[in-house]
């Protein structure tokens, strides 16, 4: 882990030490830098779990990734610099109130004088790490409110809109896990037609009002709460559009009719 190339590349210079302060400005500044996306799904590149492939893709590359890919790079960027940090299981809430299988999404828990909850890895999510506590108040970011309740032996993490009921994002245990237990879902929503990262493309990053996305091709712009959408007119403008609004560009050969159709 090359400690100074990744802070570079999410634009840090603030202190280094273990601590709540730090842990919520690199979390915040990743999110603000390193986008959520699935492009290389779309383009039929396997993504590798190894730690040299992640950071060659993420901080040398300068891309993004999903949750595998942006969690487990943060978790080694964490341990490096001091923190104690581990990999956890969530399974993913439904519309139909059940959940997705385990390994479906990871996330990270942080232990300071108090756990911590820390995810830079779910698309448009909290910004700053959640206190891991039934007693802690909601974290309110923009329109939303985010919070953690016990679920038995889990954990559920609730959004709620406004004055809304919360809706569970995802569920999950204090069971700490290996990178390599996440390789065969990682497999699965690269090759699965059944994954909604096969059938969906999507760059995503988060805005300091609001956030910027790719979808498909239409680019999608969220500032205090005002949205707007534009349809990207084929790959060209797709191109540029990644490469100004995220810093993402690719070099060869690409065949961007997986993408754009």
């Amino acid at each position: 882990m090359n400690v100074d190339a990744y802070l570079c590349r999410i634009q840090y210079d603030g202190p280094r030490n273990p601590s709540p302060a730090t842990l919520r400005d690199l979390h915040r500044q990743h999110l603000l830098t390193v986008p959520f996306e699935n492009l290389d799904i779309a383009l039929g590149t396997p993504i590798r779990l190894d730690p040299g492939s992640l950071f060659d893709k993420i901080v040398v590359r300068q891309r993004g990734g999903f949750c595998y890919e942006l969690n487990s790079m943060f978790h080694d960027l964490l341990a490096a610099i001091g923190f104690h940090v581990e990999m956890l299981s969530a399974r993913v809430g439904r519309a139909d109130g059940s959940f997705s299988p385990e390994f479906d999404h990871m996330l990270l828990k942080v232990t300071l004088e108090e756990p911590w909850l820390a995810d830079v890895g779910f698309g448009d999510s909290f910004m700053n790490p959640l206190l891991l506590s039934t007693e802690a108040p909601e974290s309110i970011e923009g329109g939303s409110r985010f919070s953690v309740a016990a679920s038995n032996e889990a954990w559920d993490l609730l959004r709620r809109e406004g004055d809304g009921k919360p809706a569970t994002l995802y569920r999950f245990t204090e069971v700490a896990h290996e990178l390599s237990e996440f390789a065969p879902m990682c497999h699965f929503h690269q090759t699965s037609p059944d994954s909604h990262f096969t059938q969906n493309r999507v760059c995503s990053k988060a805005l300091p009002d609001g956030r910027v996305t790719i979808s498909g091709m239409r680019l999608i712009t969220t500032k205090n709460g005002a949205r707007e959408e534009t349809v990207l007119n084929g790959p060209q403008a797709l191109l540029e559009c990644l490469r100004q609004q995220f810093g993402v560009e690719f070099v060869g050969n690409i065949d961007w009719s997986r993408i754009t159709n």
